[in-house]
């Protein structure tokens, strides 16, 4: 059991939004493989993706190219077992370049609450270091951080 669980009412699906948040931000691809279904799908960009195990392949792989990401996701809506939210990201490359990652993600849970579907469409534009939105010291934002809608983005 993956709490919170379906049937998502707004709490729960904000609650269940932060929780992948900070898993992503903590950057541990096997503890964030733990929320989806040993058969979850993915389509993350042209990518096809399925099973735990090629879920933390995939998230090693993303966390050795994208250096010092940082993760913000805001709930776009919801219904019984679906979430839809919004997401932005920074990172840099090996080289130092900056990029902001912008996408949308859809997920569809089973009754345990682990995710058995995930599609996530993510776009990269490159900024400048003085650019960057996204900056806090620690691996979790902090509490009070603004979120996407009120940085602007």
């Amino acid at each position: 059991m993956r709490p919170p669980v379906p049937p998502f009412n707004f709490q729960t699906a904000r609650e269940k939004v932060q929780k992948a948040e900070n898993a992503w931000n903590g950057k541990d691809p096997h503890s964030v493989a733990l929320a989806y279904s040993e058969n979850s799908t993915w389509r993350n960009r042209a990518e096809f993706i399925s099973g735990r195990h090629e879920i933390v392949e995939f998230l090693e792989r993303k966390w050795c190219k994208e250096l010092d990401y940082r993760l913000i996701k805001e709930l776009w809506t919801y219904n019984d077992n679906r979430i839809a939210v919004r997401f932005a990201y920074e990172w840099h490359d090996d080289s130092g370049q900056w990029f902001r990652s912008y996408g949308n993600e859809n997920w569809e849970f089973n009754q345990e609450g682990l995710m058995v579907k995930r599609v996530a469409s993510i776009n990269d534009m490159p900024i400048k270091e003085e650019e960057r939105k996204i900056i806090w010291d620690t691996a979790l934002k902090p509490e009070n951080y603004p979120s996407l809608t009120e940085l602007g983005l």
